[in-house]
């Protein structure tokens, strides 16, 4: 099923005003380190130090537990730490619990406030950095959602089939078809088999495979908007397209038979030909925010830009990614208090920002330093303009 969406999203960032743990570990997907269980050594040890934060707050031993009590049942999983991706991302409070396996690269971190850490799922709701690839053959077919950064396999087995006999129940490898083209547009694909059907049959039974992978993507699918690139044989692509029913499947295909490269093969090969669209949106706001430098239309200083998203006036806001900015803000007065560190009764102001920001529908962005559009502040914001 799809890894995090806009309604996940919505949930952890309407939780609030109690006690919020959000848990951020590097994953491996297999060898040593999943073998040794190091993932699952790595999340027990990072809950045993939260326990003694919350502790130290004056919470009590039952409500410790309780939050506690899904994360020591995903401790004792071990089908789930079998299955990992390149982040797992943990939100834990009072009768709530979320976990994600994520193609994001997080570092190990801990957050507890009243709200949960959502800075770093960004990159997953930037739409013009993620994309969806599907790997297709006639006897496989994968999923994997991705970010110009990593990628992750996404569980479609009790949704699509996953070969052609399946669905057409025939046994395609005995039956040696062997699939020829005659040009590039698909129209005079000619179907060689030695089973005895004809053609107009072979080419029903692929248009029922594919039909049924539609109908199961769909269901991962239909609510997104990023691209969607199919790595698979030149003339499949084209019967593929015609019974296609996601609006933004990508015009271009992965040539070749995804088999004869890994995950990673795949990913590299989509970058190339994404490369035009990915992460388009960032690079104009960026061009527009340096345009803009030293305007009204722009602002790099931190009480400047924390009102302003109050009053839903930031269109794009830019952090610093392995940085924070610790503080309150008061939503009365608009009075901005920043902190050397993190202390009791204060937070992070760059998660409270993402979050106002993605809920009026702004976009928001994590920046190496090195890239920030005015170097000499954390947090950038780029106005709407009236």
């Amino acid at each position: 099923m799809s890894l995090i969406n806009d309604k996940d999203l919505e949930k952890l960032m309407n939780v609030q005003d109690r006690t919020c743990v959000s848990i951020f570990i590097p994953t491996q997907r297999a060898g040593k380190e999943v073998l040794e269980e190091k993932n699952k050594t790595h999340l027990k040890s990072l809950w045993k130090e939260v326990g003694t934060q919350l502790k130290e707050k004056g919470l009590s031993e039952d409500k410790i537990a309780k939050i506690g009590k899904p994360i020591e049942a995903l401790l004792s999983d071990k089908s789930f730490w079998r299955h990992q991706s390149d982040g797992l991302a943990i939100f834990a409070a009072e009768d709530f619990f979320e976990k994600y396996t994520l193609p994001v690269n997080f570092e190990a971190h801990t957050y507890i406030s009243e709200e949960f850490y959502i800075k770093p799922l960004v990159p997953m709701f930037n739409e013009d950095s993620r994309f969806y690839l599907l790997a297709l053959q006639l006897e496989d077919v994968e999923l994997y959602e991705a970010t110009t950064y990593s990628i992750g396999k996404v569980e479609v087995d009790d949704l699509v089939p996953s070969r052609l006999e399946e669905r057409v129940g025939f046994d395609y490898k005995q039956k040696h078809l062997d699939f020829k083209t005659q040009n590039s547009g698909g129209e005079n694909t000619i179907f060689h088999g030695h089973g005895g059907a004809s053609e107009e049959v072979r080419k029903e039974e692929i248009n029922r495979y594919f039909r049924a992978i539609d109908k199961g993507l769909d269901s991962v699918l239909h609510d997104e908007r990023v691209p969607l690139v199919v790595a698979t044989q030149d003339y499949l692509f084209p019967i593929y397209e015609k019974v296609n029913t996601y609006n933004h499947l990508f015009e271009k295909v992965i040539p070749g038979n995804p088999s004869d490269t890994d995950m990673l093969g795949l990913h590299e090969k989509a970058l190339k030909i994404l490369e035009p669209e990915l992460e388009k949106t960032k690079r104009e706001k960026t061009k527009k925010f340096n345009e803009l430098n030293n305007t009204d239309n722009t602002g790099a200083s931190v009480t400047d830009i924390l009102p302003a998203v109050q009053q839903g006036k930031v269109d794009t806001l830019f952090l610093e990614n392995r940085s924070e900015i610790w503080g309150t803000y008061n939503n009365d007065n608009m009075n901005v208090t920043i902190h050397d560190d993190q202390q009791d009764g204060n937070y992070s102001l760059m998660n409270w920002a993402a979050k106002e920001v993605l809920k009026q529908g702004g976009n928001v962005f994590l920046i190496p330093e090195a890239q920030m559009p005015d170097k000499n502040s954390k947090m950038n914001a780029l106005y709407r303009f009236n």
